[in-house]
């Protein structure tokens, strides 16, 4: 019995072969199962150990907190969430609920940051918020040319204009040395930054702090123009004062230290319809097509933008660089790195725009980069092609058709000579690059009679109603009408004036009439022409766009100091009459009238309408039949000057201080004769008067003393109560027979429209391209149009 007990005790402990690899099996199970099971434990705590960021596309693998704010702060480890601002910009929950949490000792930094971004800002005062505002860190770059490398600044060091224009790398603050572990790291985080993807991995757009732009901005809130709500309170408007404007109505600009007035850049709340103004929180059509990627959140460009923009008014007398531009980018984190990478970018569509480096500015190299110039022998313009490129020829007479006379012993215009609309001209900030003062034009204008009498002002005022009504009837009268229903502008007046009499039932006094015949003779003088060849359609095409407002101005030195500054350095070759223009082959060959002959890849023709008209200039192949269609759909206004210099001001005590008077013309068949007389300077003897109208062909054949006795009888008539000596000095322009001009501006004719001035502008085979005031639609008789036009084909050549 025992040894059967003993046998099967041996059975039972696995002694059989069988029963023993069935164990050994049994016990290889359980040691994998432990290995697999350590391996999972190791895999946990290698997930607490590290925790990627949950931003879809976000290529941080290993987030790092940049605050540091909490003694618990994971810094490179295990948090339980990763807060993303951008790829390579993270921080921890920790550091989270140090601010967020009311009961941490960082949550009165963040609620005294939230109480000033939401009294002065839009946007929401989130966590994220504050921490790209008040935590991520300062980036700066070397200025040592063979360094340039982008460094990250310690959380004690704020970054200024000043510093930025200074910092060297290993450059000590405080006997604080900047950081400069993990170089590696850094170069792959601004690396990054340059990548076309990493701003739509941006969650917060930048927000810049002490922007150039916030003087002119203070009726804006900050975070809707690009600027931190919680940037300098000495420029900021509470909201509800920025609410109080809005409902106002109020268009107050801002006074900025030092700032020429008729500089205004930016539109104001509710303001509307003032040229070359921008609305600073909106992109206009043509920078959304520009810059497509800032169309969901425009908010870096509007920064970048204002920032240029006001840069270059505060200083309009250096040329505006990127660099320069940059020093006053101040906003943290590495978004910095990206605006200064994106100023290059919106300064040269800026450049290109004519909006800054513009004027009689002096730069000693291309305004653009390299891949706008091209190589060209021949330029026809006077304008902006010097500063944005460089090799050409000019053949032109210097000024035009704006032509400056001294004989009398002041400045007087035969053409051009007064500024209309001094804010934002390009005229007036010429004049403030070079330091030349403008005289302001007063509103008083007396109107003589003649037999000396003066009118009464309440005749003047009631008659200006009327004829300015008239003009609003045919403004509704042409809403619905096409250019084949159009009629002269003359006609329609009288056919308004006469059912308005009809109707009404009032008759106007012969001196009324009169009256209304001088307001009649300032439209034909602002038209150029009769006003039986005018567009009732089309005659103020450009009212439909923004136009200068703000003082007229004479220019008492005339507009050639300015056009003479304007050309100093170019090569501009006079007495060369161009005669033919062949563009038929792969280059542009223009022949002058000498035989010379020039060769260029893209020339810009800025003759006056007239020429193209009389085609004095033989073009091969023929200009296309729609450019050709519209230069005949344009007139070519005239009006003439007359210029008497006295032995002494005997109009003195009549117009007492007044920059000009107007003459009642006696009947409708002498409106036009000398309508106005302009005092040109207060300290000198010297009267200057207009021909318009009708009255251009009657003084046409007349020898030149002829149509000074003609002046002469009026000015007599006008101040009939006292003796008017004869004239020392005098001249008479005669710009019908200037063989290089032959007009003095451009106007619709009768069944034209205002597309003809873009159809005229459009170049030719990408090769021929035109400028000049009859290619301005938007500001077309104007030596303002003429100018800006070249501004507008210095940029298309520059592009193409």
């Amino acid at each position: 019995n025992a040894s059967g007990a003993r046998r099967a005790r041996k059975r039972s402990s696995g002694d059989s072969p069988g029963d023993g690899q069935a164990l050994r099996s049994s016990g290889r199970q359980i040691n994998s199962k432990r290995k697999a099971t350590d391996t999972e434990e190791e895999d946990d705590q290698s997930e607490k150990k590290y925790r990627k960021c949950e931003k879809a596309g976000c290529s941080a693998t290993y987030p790092v907190c940049f605050a540091s704010a909490s003694d618990r702060c994971a810094k490179n480890g295990y948090t339980s969430r990763w807060y993303h601002l951008s790829c390579g910009e993270h921080f921890c929950n920790e550091c989270f609920d140090h601010y967020y949490r009311s009961h941490k000792d960082g949550y009165e930094t963040f609620a005294s940051w939230k109480k000033v971004w939401t009294s002065n800002g839009k946007s929401e005062p989130s966590l994220k918020a504050f921490m790209a505002d008040q935590q991520l860190p300062f980036w700066v770059q070397c200025t040592k040319s063979e360094c340039r490398k982008w460094r990250q600044l310690t959380k004690e060091i704020q970054l200024t204009a000043s510093l930025a224009a200074t910092y060297r790398c290993g450059m000590k603050f405080n006997n604080i040395k900047v950081n400069r572990k993990f170089k590696n790291k850094l170069f792959i985080q601004v690396a990054e930054v340059t990548d076309s993807w990493w701003h739509s991995m941006l969650i917060l757009p930048p927000l810049f702090k002490e922007s150039p732009a916030s003087p002119f901005l203070a009726a804006y809130y900050p975070d809707c123009v690009g600027m931190s709500p919680s940037g300098s309170s000495s420029n900021s408007v509470s909201a509800t004062q920025t609410i109080w404007r809005k409902i106002n109505g109020f268009a107050l600009h801002p006074s900025v230290p030092g700032l020429c007035p008729y500089f205004q850049p930016f539109y104001q709340p509710n303001e509307c319809g003032k040229a070359l103004c921008v609305r600073p929180d909106m992109m206009e059509l043509d920078e959304l097509y520009e810059f497509p990627e800032f169309s969901r959140d425009p908010t870096m460009y509007l920064a970048l933008r204002n920032l240029i923009l006001a840069s270059w008014h505060k200083n309009c007398k250096e040329m505006l660089t990127a660099q320069k531009c940059a020093l006053h980018i101040i906003v943290r984190g590495l978004v910095r790195v990206r605006c200064v990478q994106e100023m290059d970018r919106v300064l040269n569509f800026m450049t290109r725009k004519g909006l800054i480096n513009t004027g009689v500015l002096a730069v000693k190299q291309p305004l653009l980069p390299e891949r706008y110039h091209f190589v060209s022998d021949l330029t026809f313009t006077k304008t902006q092609l010097h500063n944005l490129l460089f090799n050409k020829t000019f053949l032109e007479r210097i000024g035009g058709r704006v032509w400056d006379d001294t004989s009398l012993g002041v400045t007087v215009g035969r053409g051009a000579q007064i500024v209309n609309g001094c804010v934002n001209n390009p005229i007036a900030l010429m004049c403030e690059q070079m330091g030349v003062k403008m005289h302001k034009l007063g509103e008083r204008c007396d109107l003589f009679q003649e037999g000396g009498q003066v009118t009464d002002p309440a005749i003047d005022k009631r008659m200006d109603f009327h004829f300015n009504a008239i003009l609003d009837v045919v403004s509704e009268w042409r809403k619905d009408k096409s250019q084949s229903q159009d009629t002269p502008l003359g006609e329609k007046v009288q056919e308004v004036k006469k059912n308005f009499l009809q109707e009404s039932g009032i008759q106007f006094s012969e001196l009324e009439e009169k009256v209304l015949q001088f307001h009649l003779s300032n439209l034909e003088y602002a038209c150029g022409s009769t006003l039986d060849q005018v567009s009732a359609r089309s005659w103020d095409h450009n009212e439909f766009f923004a136009q200068f407002s703000g003082d007229h101005t004479l220019l008492t030195k005339g507009y050639s100091v300015l056009l003479h500054k304007l050309a100093e350095g170019l090569d501009v070759r006079t007495k060369c009459p161009v005669q033919a223009i062949d563009y038929s082959g792969d280059v542009v060959k223009v022949t002058s009238s000498n035989g010379s002959q020039w060769t260029a890849q893209k020339i810009l023709v800025t003759v006056p309408l007239t020429l193209l008209q009389k085609n004095l200039i033989q073009f091969t192949p023929p200009l296309p039949e729609r450019k050709l269609k519209a230069i005949h759909s344009l007139g070519a206004g005239i009006i003439e000057k007359i210029a008497l210099q006295f032995p002494y001001r005997f109009w003195d005590s009549k117009i007492q201080g007044a920059d000009y008077f107007g003459h009642i013309p006696p009947s409708p068949d002498k409106r036009g004769m000398f309508s106005v007389f302009y005092d040109m300077d207060p300290q000198q003897a010297v009267l200057m008067s207009v021909i318009t109208g009708d009255a251009v062909p009657s003084v046409g054949d007349m020898e030149d003393k002829e149509v000074v006795e003609e002046c002469m009888k009026v000015l007599r008539e006008l101040f009939k109560e006292q003796e008017v000596p004869e004239p020392l000095h005098f001249f008479v322009t005669h710009w019908r027979k200037d063989i290089w001009s032959q007009m003095s501006y451009s106007f619709v004719k009768t069944g034209g429209s205002g597309e003809a001035y873009d159809i005229l502008a459009e170049d030719v085979q990408g090769k021929v391209f035109f400028a000049g005031e009859a290619t301005n639609r938007h500001f077309p008789q104007t030596v303002t149009g003429a100018y800006l036009s070249g501004v507008r084909e210095a940029s298309k050549m520059a592009a193409m």
